[in-house]
């Protein structure tokens, strides 16, 4: 069989390495002073295991809400003869001072650091620490290093990581002393975001062998000083800095460039435009290039052949027929161009091997690769595009498409817009056309991100997207493996008084789904969640505004599953004013049949349960179940449920039937005409777990209307669906129960002669084996 999309097992060390993490003090830690994490002293660890116990650190504390972080993580590392760090990433605000000051002693190679806009220039002075050993660094998006905490000066003390750290840096206390002299071994570096108050010549002069530089969304008061790496500069990405003549001339200086990025955000905020010279002199004089970024920019018309003088046949990649005029200059096709948001990504001849733009679903793919670790804004309006393929069209690259989409969605948790549009697109992703070709892991790595996005964010749109998104899985199946997680932040969603109507509508639908065909224990813990008090909450709101909806209904039908088989969640909802509601409800909305068949299947759970059932004895109540018992609502759902409610209390006897009005006696003849009425062929909307509250109505003479209630509900289901519900009779030791039946003189005729049909229906069904299912697996579950 083929393997499924995403069905690739992970490595090993990644899943030694996630269980060490999680259970830092049962494998490599102990508790010290002041609940400090401490590393075991019998512990070394070389650099492989120490990067990826960091890297992965990051990881988890970013995309798994489940996971606690510890304050002394980073301590943990401060020892290079018991832990050797070489290469970290590092993103977001969660990273302070006092983390980088912890691994100062480490003789670091590579040190990246996205948005960690807690860090000041504490850290600054803490980077000279790995000044001697650094090749590679990552400043982007960390504007506030280059300022001290409140005027703060600059230092690194051994005692400052226990300093105080929450108030922000002062935009006003820029750093002048920091400069990166004696950084000579490094090579990369990435000043995306470098604040306008910095002067970059200035900061990199002391820097003599960089062969690869970022300085994206950099103002820059001149470019001539590039020239000073212009044997040496392999990388230079320039994203958002304006393309001025003294820029094109440094740069075609820069001979031995091979990837040169002078893209833009929008062509809306360029200020000139790319022309044929220009493009020509950079593919002209730049020979070594490989990969060229002119994304965002305006193009004047006369770079591009004219459609009609297009070579025909099928799109090539060849140089010479390129469709654009300055790569017919190119000696071989670039691995890689980026002409998203240009006019030139929609002709025919593109000379590259990987071409970002929105002309299809390669170029978008390939744009939301390219852009969504540094360019949110660029990876945003490229999903977009990718959710109005898998909407309209068809996404055919379909494993790459959703774990592009996932990156995105775990690299920017916090961005608002990439959540919007990541979890649209996953909705259309995942949805039955997609199915089939989907793994289980990968299947679950969408709900993941699914559900961080849902923690994240209460904005309306982003609820909506991921709700709808859980809704293309099988609930409960698939989503049990976070199972308390999910309900708990659909309960959160359930909170407000007010909220938006579709929202509302899915998260209820959504907690009926989960509730229903799960074991007990799932329901109890559900339960204590306060899930039971949240739907009778919204139950109170829609009768106030006197609307019987999809929200109502689905309401009590959720009510009726949690409150299957357990008892406690029946007690909640009787200590929550559920009767009240309940006979609310019945007054307010006398013709809903629907809600009705749903009311009277939780308070058959209610009444299964001894000692509750004296809560449901008062003439109010029986009046009204003895009411119910004539009513033609949803087939013979609410009269058989009436009836359910009221087998169990007649079943207590007559000691405990203390009123007057009604007589028990009036009410078992109700009971008796009902069951008559119902046509035993009825086809059910309700589905059966277990037939144990059935099964202990049998063996007695207490009642024997309760017996005939109990006799007939098995005799209906095993004829109409026998291959479901006969094994589970047999299984549950029905046969000899009904045999009791005919022995006891106390039950009716009728009884006796529904007995005999029961077993005879289940002997033909073991005798007739194509009536079975047998091998599939039959999930029995009461679901409203």
């Amino acid at each position: 069989m083929a393997a499924k999309a995403g069905d690739n097992p992970e490595s090993l060390m990644t899943l030694a390495t996630v269980f060490c993490l999680r259970n830092l003090r049962k494998t490599m830690c102990y508790q010290g002073f002041r609940n400090k994490l401490c590393l075991r002293s019998d512990i070394f660890l070389p650099s492989e295991i120490c990067d990826k116990l960091v890297n992965s650190y990051m990881e988890l504390v970013h995309t798994d809400s489940n996971f606690e972080p510890e304050e002394s993580f980073f301590q943990l590392f401060s020892d290079p003869r018991s832990t050797r760090l070489t290469r970290v990433q590092l993103r977001e605000d969660f990273v302070r001072d006092r983390d980088l000051e912890a691994i100062r002693k480490q003789d670091l190679i590579e040190l990246h650091l996205t948005y960690c806009n807690s860090l000041s220039s504490r850290s600054l002075k803490t980077l000279t620490c790995f000044r001697e050993t650094l090749v590679s660094l990552c400043l982007f998006g960390c504007s506030h290093i280059f300022y001290r905490k409140g005027g703060a000066p600059l230092a690194c003390n051994e005692d400052s990581e226990d300093e105080e750290e929450e108030s922000p840096a002062s935009r006003q206390a820029l750093e002048m002393d920091f400069n990166f002299q004696g950084f000579n071994r490094l090579r990369l570096l990435n000043l995306g975001g470098l604040p306008d108050e910095v002067n970059a010549e200035t900061l990199l002069k002391p820097l003599k062998s960089l062969t690869s530089l970022d300085l994206s969304n950099v103002q820059l008061l001149g470019t001539a000083f590039l020239t000073q790496w212009k044997d040496r500069l392999a990388s230079l990405v320039l994203y958002n800095v304006d393309l001025s003549e003294e820029l094109v001339s440094t740069v075609v200086e820069l001979v031995n460039l091979r990837h040169f990025d002078i893209s833009r955000e929008s062509r809306r905020t360029s200020k000139s435009k790319m022309t044929r010279k220009i493009l020509t002199a950079f593919i002209q004089r730049l020979v070594n290039l490989v990969s060229l970024d002119i994304s965002g920019h305006i193009m004047q018309d006369n770079c591009t052949v004219p459609h009609f003088e297009e070579a025909m046949g099928r799109p090539s990649i060849e140089p010479c027929k390129s469709s654009i005029y300055p790569f017919q200059e190119l000696k071989r096709p670039l691995q890689f161009l980026g002409l998203y948001d240009t006019t030139l990504c929609n002709v025919t001849h593109i000379p590259a091997y990987k071409v970002t733009g929105s002309k299809n679903e390669d170029q978008v793919l390939n744009a939301i690769e390219a852009y969504t670790e540094f360019r949110p804004e660029l990876a945003h309006r490229a999903i977009n595009q990718l959710f109005d393929i898998a909407r309209i069209q068809h996404c055919s690259q379909l494993l790459r498409a959703l774990q592009l989409v996932i990156a995105a969605l775990k690299c920017h948790k916090y961005d608002k817009s990439i959540q919007v549009t990541g979890s649209a697109a996953l909705f259309y992703l995942t949805n039955t056309e997609y199915r089939s070709d989907q793994s289980v892991r990968l299947r679950r790595e969408v709900i993941q991100v699914v559900l961080n996005g849902m923690e994240q964010y209460q904005e309306v749109t982003v609820q909506r997207n991921c709700c709808l998104t859980l809704c293309n899985f099988s609930i409960p199946e698939e989503l049990e493996f976070q199972y308390s997680r999910v309900n708990q932040l659909l309960l959160k969603i359930l909170e407000p008084a007010r909220q938006d109507e579709s929202i509302q509508r899915i998260a209820v639908h959504l907690c009926n789904a989960l509730v229903c065909q799960v074991d007990n224990h799932h329901k109890e813990a559900v339960g204590k969640m306060g899930f039971v008090k949240t739907m009778l909450n919204l139950i109170q709101k829609k009768l106030q505004d006197r609307m019987c909806d999809q929200v109502m209904e689905f309401s009590w039908s959720a009510l009726w599953n949690i409150t299957d088989e357990t008892p406690d969640n029946c007690q909640m909802f009787l200590n929550c004013r559920g009767m009240s509601l309940f006979l609310e409800c019945l007054q307010e909305f006398p013709d809903k049949q629907e809600l009705h068949r749903n009311m009277l299947g939780l308070l058959g759970n209610v009444a299964e349960v001894k000692a509750l059932r004296p809560q449901l004895l008062t003439p109010q109540f029986i009046t009204v179940f003895s009411n119910l018992l004539d009513s033609k609502a949803d087939g013979i759902e609410v009269s058989y449920n009436a009836c359910g409610v009221l087998s169990h209390i007649m079943f207590d006897g007559q000691e405990v039937w203390s009123m007057e009005d009604p007589l028990r006696d009036t009410v078992m003849d109700k009971m008796w005409d009902a069951i008559q009425s119902w046509d035993v062929s009825s086809r059910r909307n309700i589905n059966y777990r277990s037939f144990e509250p059935i099964l202990r109505l049998l063996p007695q003479g207490i009642a024997p209307v309760s017996q005939h209630w109990a006799t007939w509900a098995l005799y209906n289901l095993v004829s109409v669906y026998p291959s479901k519900y006969c094994p589970l009779l047999i299984k549950e030791g029905g046969i000899s129960l009904l045999e009791n039946v005919l022995e006891l003189d106390s039950s009716h005729p009728e009884t006796k002669d529904m007995a005999r049909k029961v077993m005879e229906q289940c002997e033909n069904f073991k005798e007739d084996p194509m009536e079975t299912n047998q091998g599939q697996e039959v999930n029995y579950g009461q679901r409203g």
